[in-house]
């Protein structure tokens, strides 16, 4: 099932008497999800991953926009009445019934010809808990269970009835490190062998980068970037989706580009030229945020970049390079390189090479992304 959100806002009344203006939680959201995928909502706290959710469920009713399936416009369908199947952060689970009985709940609720009896409801209930693999524990209680277990049951719930739509809401955040990577392969694992269209909200960029088809980046409220997972991370339309995307993040420095060179303080690190923005020439010169990623840095011992270097940590098959420079926007930056590559330090300082795919400039005053030519 397709999913389209047009131009959608929604405002909460601010609780704060002394602020008359409303919260706005989703601002003018504008965006496709594609029949069958996976999509990750993902953005910090607050950013409204929650509220477009429940949009979406129709637990919430847009104040302006219109939220379509497919086709038909379901803005003002009850949410019963959508054919979606929800996943919360708090499993709510029943807990005087059953795992089996759990799963049957909401074949309960059908009516008219839609109504099934105790043995059909059973049998899908069964195939489902099949599904999610378990099987073996359907005559259990939620206390038997552990957190992924109770996670399963709430997945298989939402599947019972074979939605049109499978909204996620932070169903991982509860659970241990080590659980919350198994569970997250089998989330990827159920969605690809039902085929249902899913929306998985999380704050957690490694989480969606991981089992997302595509991810939805947002801020504020505000749509910032829609893409595959790793095209977002190599192609960042701004600064904030490049800061918020990977782990160690981006290190930020403020440099200037002139005479067709990119420089970081006074020194030239990189040649570049062409510079463009919204598909609009730049003109030099230009003050740009400059954004390096932690594994563009090339150990070199006559680097470009002179780097004051505070401490190595060898982290088995990497080395991370903690370092400073008077240009970063931070007090230190992190350049992840391999574990046998040699780190060049003379007097305290440490030199490296760029590596272009993994620079990126960005606008001083929109934090827009600026292209550019390196030679």
């Amino acid at each position: 099932m397709k999913i389209t959100l047009d131009h959608v806002t929604k405002r909460f009344p601010n609780r704060n008497k002394k602020i008359h203006s409303d919260v706005i939680a989703v601002n003018d959201f504008t965006f496709e999800i594609p029949d069958g995928k996976l999509i990750g909502l993902l953005g910090p706290s607050g950013c409204g991953k929650s509220t477009t959710l429940n949009l979406i469920s129709g637990l919430e009713t847009p104040t302006s926009g219109r939220i379509f399936f497919g086709d038909t416009d379901v803005t003002d369908v009850p949410a019963e009445n959508r054919g979606v199947g929800l996943v919360f952060q708090n499993y709510a689970l029943y807990p005087h019934l059953t795992v089996l009985d759990n799963i049957m709940f909401p074949l309960g609720n059908l009516r008219g010809s839609e109504k099934l009896t105790k043995e059909q409801m059973r049998d899908k209930a069964m195939a489902v808990a099949k599904l999610v693999q378990i099987d073996e524990l359907t005559e259990r209680r939620p206390k038997e269970l552990s957190g992924g277990q109770q996670q399963r049951v709430a997945i298989a719930r939402a599947l019972v009835k074979m939605p049109s739509v499978l909204l996620l809401d932070e169903p991982l955040s509860n659970l241990d490190a080590r659980l919350r990577l198994q569970t997250r392969e089998e989330l990827a694992r159920i969605q690809r062998e039902t085929g249902i269209t899913t929306v998985f909200v999380t704050h957690d960029q490694e989480e969606a980068m991981s089992i997302s088809d595509l991810i939805v980046v947002m801020k504020d409220g505000l749509f910032q970037q829609m893409g595959k997972p790793q095209d977002v991370y190599d192609i960042p339309d701004n600064l904030f989706v490049a800061k918020f995307l990977g782990t160690p993040p981006i290190n930020v420095f403020e440099g200037t580009v002139r005479d067709g060179r990119l420089f970081l303080g006074e020194t030239a690190v990189l040649p570049v030229h062409d510079l463009a923005m919204g598909g609009e020439p730049v003109g030099e010169p230009k003050n740009v945020f400059v954004g390096i990623r932690p594994e563009g840095f090339i150990p070199a011992e006559d680097g470009a970049l002179a780097l004051t270097l505070r401490k190595i940590e060898v982290m088995g098959r990497d080395t991370s390079v903690v370092a400073s420079h008077e240009a970063l926007t931070t007090p230190t930056l992190r350049a992840i390189v391999a574990s046998d590559a040699p780190v060049y330090e003379s007097d305290g300082i440490v030199r490296f090479d760029i590596k272009p795919s993994k620079l990126h400039l960005f606008d001083r005053d929109t934090e827009a992304r600026i292209a550019f030519v390196t030679d």
